[in-house]
């Protein structure tokens, strides 16, 4: 899981602290690991670092250089992997100049096409999916750059945002699927590429639109210039329905949908589905299970109470490569308030239960304040399958849904009782046609299966 950001000014204005403040809206995408990467004099120039992005990178410095593009990369690392040189943007110099690429997403036959090309030669630095598509271009150094990067993503197969830095352009480009979203804008002669829009707010910047599935969008001195990828596989939009559930920031529209607005009505769906007699209260799990907790309050014609605090200073606990970490980061991250719990019937809505760390440490603690009934509802499916595509589920039996049954959970978690919203709930929350939504995590419906 990734945040990708990306500016060219056409009025050759320096844009690499908007890269940087664009960066800082994408923070929710990847907290272990940041990168910035321009052109200085003919070559690839990049900062990149570990943790939060004013610890991994230097925004004093940034001052300093006079850039009119850039790009840039927040990150989640797995541990293993936790090694500089595996940090976004890849950069490089080859025959064409300067290159940089920053990748959201998984490309599934990445290690197929290492294999290529270690036989015609390639020396490989990282485990990123974005050297692999680096090489790609190099190894293509007769062709014009944007030819040469329109036939490595010819090749890809799996999930891509990508954001590359030539010499004198910017290239954004998304997956045939559209599966990881990635968006456009502008502001007096800058355009911005950004992973969501809330991005494109912090830097003023006007939502254009979306990029298309399989579509590449060119940025350089003469505007903006679209271009379609041919794949083989017939295009058909996918969209990853996890980003509304929990990735995206709520003042983000994705592909044309709020996903404040898609995230309340799941939370009133859910209320209708499994509605919970005489709650006292109803509390949601900050920050992706608040809206819709308010969601379903309103239906329910209960109270709605912050009866959960998040310390702001502790980072997304599913997003933390280790459990023991995990486990660590929900007792400092969240503090029920016992004032508004003890002796309370309350509903608690979560945007997920993927592994149950949070859920079953949670609802200790609200009854340790004392609450007399504790309800947990869940405003999407049971996840039953790990994600392809970018999304870190690990593997299946990891998954709590899958190692018990709704009772079992119930009863590992703590709760008095515990619900799920639809399948069908969820796609008709998120507003965009079913055949236009990737739920794999959900159905086992994976996308090479269309």
């Amino acid at each position: 899981m990734s945040g990708i950001f990306g500016a060219y000014s056409v009025k050759n204005q320096p844009v690499l602290e908007e890269v940087y403040l664009g960066l800082y809206a994408l923070q929710h995408r990847g907290q272990e690991s940041a990168g910035i990467a321009w052109a200085h004099d003919g070559h690839a120039a990049s900062a990149r670092g570990f943790g939060l992005l004013h610890n991994a990178i230097d925004q004093h410095k940034l001052s300093l250089e006079n850039a009119n593009c850039a790009i840039g990369h927040v990150r989640y690392v797995p541990l293993e992997s936790s090694q500089l040189h595996n940090v976004l943007p890849v950069c490089a110099n080859y025959a064409r100049g300067p290159i940089a690429i920053a990748h959201d997403g998984l490309v599934t036959n990445v290690d197929s096409l290492k294999s290529q090309l270690e036989a015609r030669g390639a020396i490989f630095q990282s485990a990123t999916n974005s050297e692999a598509i680096l090489h790609m271009v190099a190894q293509k150094s007769h062709m014009e750059p944007v030819d040469a990067i329109v036939d490595a993503l010819k090749r890809l197969e799996g999930s891509y945002a990508i954001a590359v830095l030539l010499e004198d352009a910017l290239v954004a480009a998304r997956d045939p699927y559209g599966f990881k979203p990635l968006v456009l804008g502008e502001r007096d002669g800058t355009y911005y590429a950004a992973s969501e829009s809330c991005a494109l707010d912090i830097v003023g910047a006007k939502l254009l639109r979306d990029v298309e599935p399989g579509e590449i969008v060119i940025i350089n001195s003469r505007g903006m210039k679209s271009l379609r990828v041919r794949h083989e596989r017939p295009s058909r939009c996918m969209h990853c329905s996890f980003e509304y559930v929990y990735t995206a920031r709520p003042d983000s529209i994705i592909d044309g949908r709020s996903v404040y607005e898609a995230r309340k009505e799941m939370g009133r769906r859910l209320a209708l589905k499994a509605p919970c007699a005489n709650a006292d209260l109803v509390a949601g799990m900050p920050d992706s299970g608040t809206i819709s907790a308010i969601g379903y309050a309103q239906a329910a014609h209960a109270p709605f109470e912050m009866a959960v605090v998040r310390n702001r200073y502790v980072g997304r606990t599913f997003i933390q490569p280790t459990q023991k970490v995990r486990e660590l980061g929900v007792k400092i991250k969240l503090n029920p308030i016992e004032e508004l719990f003890k002796d309370k019937r309350a509903v608690i809505v979560d945007d997920s239960i993927v592994r149950g760390t949070t859920a079953e440490r949670i609802v200790t603690m609200i009854r340790n304040c004392g609450a007399g009934e504790v309800h947990l509802r869940i405003a999407s499916p049971p996840v039953l399958h790990p994600c392809r595509y970018g999304i870190d589920t690990r593997k299946e039996e990891t998954l709590a849904a899958v190692r018990m049954t709704l009772d079992e959970l119930c009863r590992k978690v703590g709760a008095d009782s515990l619900d799920y919203l639809t399948e069908e709930d969820l796609v008709a929350a998120i507003g965009l046609p079913a055949d236009r939504l990737c739920t794999a995590c959900f159905s086992g419906k994976y996308l090479e299966k269309y």
